[in-house]
């Protein structure tokens, strides 16, 4: 089958082994791939992050083609949570199989992922798509999910002042959730066109420059999506005492940290990451959160080496992949 391949460099390959019926592991699913979407993590796939090696991609919509345990699946169009737990340790009998030290996850550790004709993910994994979810729309559905996993984390009161900082990908899609809280929202870039994509649905916005100081704002809640180890000190600047500080960056490297004041201030740190689909499926499904604004290129899976790095151009929100 045709795959991207990281392996050193990133390659397109039209001979990459193609996962067979006959080879699928009990319980999984071999299912054709639609469409892909290219995020920040895979962009750090490229530097390194994970020691990643194999074909990356994990946001995608795909069909059914081949499932033994479960034949009621087969033709039907699917996303797919990232995850695959291997449900026997003390982590996974505790509920938390998302943190399974044995874990794979799509494309980013130890599983061949979506930017392929084909991939494999357990049933368990598998989400059906509605009708009226088009696969634009559907692609966007794990990235959507973590943006919905603050909520799961923490209480966000219609009366606190919130933060999310970066203007990105996933920033666009974390702020579109909370607006919908009705905190006191606030967005925090360094791109104009990209904030005025969310000052259309009605969000306060605020653009900086990277070499302009910390801007002068409070928060009760802080989401650093800048995807890089800056956002950290920026988000632990504006948190008042006591705040909330959540993580959603994903990136090859490390970040400095202020231990001291974190202790002084009490500050509470999450970390977070996936997040549910089930209601990512819904608010697309009811049209309450807009993807349409956020796609800037779509490209055929042989140009994959093409969209990647037009992903990795700055200024660039969602580039699509085409099977």
């Amino acid at each position: 089958m045709r795959a991207l391949v990281l392996k050193d460099n990133l390659t397109l390959r039209q001979d990459y082994p193609s996962p067979g019926v006959l080879t699928l592991p009990p319980g999984e699913a071999l299912i054709r791939v639609r469409q892909a979407g290219i995020c920040n993590t895979d962009l750090e796939l490229l530097r390194g992050y994970a020691n990643f090696q194999g074909v990356p991609g994990h946001e995608f919509v795909g069909q059914v083609q081949a499932c033994p345990s479960a034949p009621s699946w087969i033709g039907r169009r699917v996303v797919g949570e990232i995850n695959v737990p291997c449900g026997a340790c003390s982590l996974c009998r505790a509920g938390l199989a998302t943190h399974c030290r044995a874990r794979t996850a799509l494309g980013i550790r130890g599983r061949d992922g979506a930017f392929a004709d084909l991939l494999t993910l357990p049933v368990a994994n598998l989400h059906p798509v509605p009708d009226t979810v088009s696969d634009e729309q559907a692609v966007f559905t794990e990235p959507l999910a973590a943006a919905l996993e603050i909520s799961d984390q923490i209480h966000i009161r219609p009366s606190e002042r919130v933060v999310v900082l970066g203007d990105g990908k996933l920033g666009q899609l974390v702020a579109q959730v909370l607006a919908l809280t009705g905190c006191l929202l606030t967005v925090i870039g360094h791109h104009q066109e990209k904030l005025d994509l969310l000052a259309a649905r009605g969000i306060d916005t605020l653009l900086t420059d990277r070499s302009s100081n910390i801007p002068e704002i409070e928060a009760d809640t802080v989401i650093e999506a800048t995807g890089t180890p800056a956002g950290f000190k920026t988000a632990q600047h504006i948190l008042r005492p006591r705040g909330k500080l959540v993580l959603k960056s994903t990136y090859h490297g490390l970040a400095h940290v202020d231990l001291s004041g974190i202790a002084v201030d009490e500050v509470q740190i999450i970390g977070s990451r996936c997040g549910p689909f089930a209601p990512a499926l819904r608010l697309l499904d009811q049209n309450l959160v807009d993807i349409s604004p956020l796609i800037h290129a779509r490209y055929p899976l042989d140009e994959g080496v093409k969209a990647m790095e037009r992903a990795s151009v700055k200024g660039t929100l969602k580039v699509l992949i085409e099977m």
